[in-house]
């Protein structure tokens, strides 16, 4: 997920006011029922814990919304390819390439996927705004794999409430530096901006972030790395990076969560392998979810790119 978070510190004057209200004041660009929705879902944290609407200010409260960032004011159809795996009246299902963004936000406004889906497609749900058309949910820049569109408003209300309820299936594969011990296991714990770069996500405790649940299951083991099958119960921003980092195997690939890491691995080859690749090894390999209309189960999977391919085949 890629989103901007904003920060601010209520004055003396803003004290006793709802948070709902505060926030409306402050961000006047969206809606009071996207705001209260944003609270709901845990994207609004006070004093780096989760809130309700009806919390009252204090003064001196540091308040941070993670909401999706300023984006151009038009969107530009761009003839992007698109490698589409299902179609039909109410949803699109993409399968997403490394490198490209989901949709246009500070600092990117073209190449994205919302780009390319404006030019193939005439009519797509404009429930999360014009320059995200039919966007529904998100994967890192760096992410390949599976997403579902909606293509109306009706399929995007459908969708998003059963990723409220978590009845949507996700399974990513990822590879991890070092070998993971337990066959399968599961990672509960709240994530957060970190204090030390607010750039960055982290594991939080003391009840402050917002929950999060991964699941994982060892697929093989090699000798420095472990491939993994791994399941978000929960769509927090990085969660699985974040995650698996904190439980001592970040990411093969990931410069932000388990830099320098690479220069860790003694076999020669494998080291020029993951210093070539040039993203991380981690890819949505499946998801399933109720179709918006028929109620029937859709499931789909996606093959791992070719230069995960080569890079396994290293080992």
């Amino acid at each position: 997920m890629s989103t901007d978070a904003k920060h601010f510190i209520a004055g003396p004057d803003e004290a006793g006011v709802r948070l709902d209200s505060y926030l409306a004041r402050r961000l006047r660009e969206f809606s009071r029922t996207r705001i209260q929705r944003a609270i709901e879902a845990s994207d609004v944290l006070v004093n780096d814990c989760a809130a309700k609407s009806r919390y009252k200010v204090q003064a001196g409260d540091r308040i941070e919304i993670d909401l999706p960032g300023p984006a151009p004011a038009a969107l530009r159809p761009e003839a992007i390819p698109l490698e589409i795996v299902h179609e039909d009246d109410d949803l699109i299902v993409v399968d997403k390439p490394a490198g490209m963004v989901v949709h246009p936000g500070a600092g990117v406004e073209s190449g994205t996927l919302a780009n390319a889906l404006a030019y193939h497609f005439n009519e797509l749900s404009g429930a999360s705004g014009a320059t995200r058309p039919g966007i529904v949910h998100r994967l890192d820049k760096a992410t390949s794999g599976l997403l579902v569109v909606a293509k109306n408003d009706y399929a995007h209300e459908r969708l998003s409430e059963q990723f409220q309820r978590r009845s949507i299936f996700k399974m990513y594969i990822a590879l991890v530096y070092g070998r993971v011990s337990k066959d399968h296991g599961e990672i509960d714990a709240n994530i957060g901006r970190s204090s030390h770069n607010r750039t960055r996500m982290a594991v939080l405790r003391g009840g402050k972030g917002r929950s999060a649940l991964t699941l994982f299951e060892v697929a093989e083991r090699y000798r420095e790395f472990t491939l993994l099958k791994v399941q978000i119960k929960t769509g927090r921003t990085h969660q699985i990076r974040v995650h698996l980092a904190h439980i001592g195997h970040p990411v093969v690939g990931d410069s932000t969560y388990g830099g320098g890491r690479e220069n860790t691995i003694r076999d020669a080859a494998a080291k020029r392998a993951v210093q070539s690749l040039g993203r991380h090894f981690l890819h949505s390999a499946r998801l399933a979810f109720d179709h918006p209309r028929s109620g029937s189960r859709l499931d789909f999977e996606s093959p791992l790119p070719p230069e995960l391919v080569v890079l396994g085949a290293s080992f």
